[in-house]
């Protein structure tokens, strides 16, 4: 669907940092038949916006600094980040990067929760985030992976408003956060001992939605990436995949059974 605004609370944005811009641009280009569009902007700092159409649905930036992992980075809307920022650290996060102004464009903070699970938010200006969603080859999910999810259920409730809803899933719980009039602003599971090495840290886990999970694994395979976990069926869900890009960036690909989520 076409998105022209986010309400608080909804992910309306990601973007993916990259050791390696030119060789992620051909990876996501080649992979979603996304267009690559480099900002002519100084300012920028050579940062992409990935297009479907007409549509900007991603970005694509240089790494900030030698310590920083190749990563996707989900943002949340919200009507006033300096506000946000100050709940975040009113709610245990930390805030990693203050609240900025990026051109004309919207205001934006990077922060982490409790977990350790770091993301973002974004305040619109002119621009509202994904101009796509919920279609092929556009942000279909979000979904935090934490091995503490009692204090990220507050946090993101006393940050967001977020509602908890725990459903059975595989044996396991897994919990919807909703926001007001039953919105489905993001999913969250236990990373259960085992399951992750002790080194996986908490993290945000986004999906794309695909028209063939089986057919998009076997081709992030030929562009490069590998899978980390394979095709998947859940029943009324549907079937995801999860892969790593050709310089390490983490996400995940999905064929939904139902519109995870509400729209925005």
């Amino acid at each position: 669907m076409r998105v022209s605004d986010y309400p608080t609370g909804i992910a309306n944005w990601a973007d993916v940092g990259s050791p390696d811009v030119q060789r992620s641009a051909r990876f996501y280009g080649e992979l979603f038949g996304w267009d690559p569009r480099v900002s002519p902007t100084p300012e920028a700092g050579g940062y992409t916006i990935f297009h479907q159409g007409d549509a900007a649905v991603a970005g694509l930036g240089p790494l900030q600094g030698p310590d920083q992992p190749p990563a996707w980075t989900i943002y949340i809307a919200t009507d006033n980040v300096d506000a946000t920022a100050a709940k975040v650290e009113g709610a245990g996060g930390r805030v990693l990067m203050a609240p900025f102004d990026v051109m004309d464009q919207g205001r934006m903070a990077i922060f982490m929760d409790p977990s350790g699970a770091v993301f973002g938010a974004w305040q619109k200006i002119t621009f509202p985030g994904a101009q796509l969603k919920d279609e092929p080859a556009s942000l279909s999910w979000v979904e935090l992976m934490t091995r503490d999810t009692d204090s990220c259920q507050q946090f993101y409730g006393a940050v967001f408003g977020w509602e908890p809803q725990v459903y059975p899933m595989n044996g396991e719980p897994y919990t919807v956060f909703q926001i007001g009039g039953g919105k489905s602003a993001a999913g969250m599971m236990a990373m259960s001992n085992g399951q992750f090495p002790a080194d996986v840290p908490a993290h945000w886990m986004l999906y794309f939605e695909v028209d063939d999970v089986d057919a998009t694994v076997a081709k992030i395979q030929e562009l490069g990436g590998t899978v980390a976990m394979p095709p998947t069926s859940v029943p009324e869900v549907g079937r995801f995949a999860t892969a790593v890009d050709p310089t390490g960036a983490y996400f995940s690909v999905i064929s939904s059974e139902s519109a995870p989520t509400a729209p925005a």
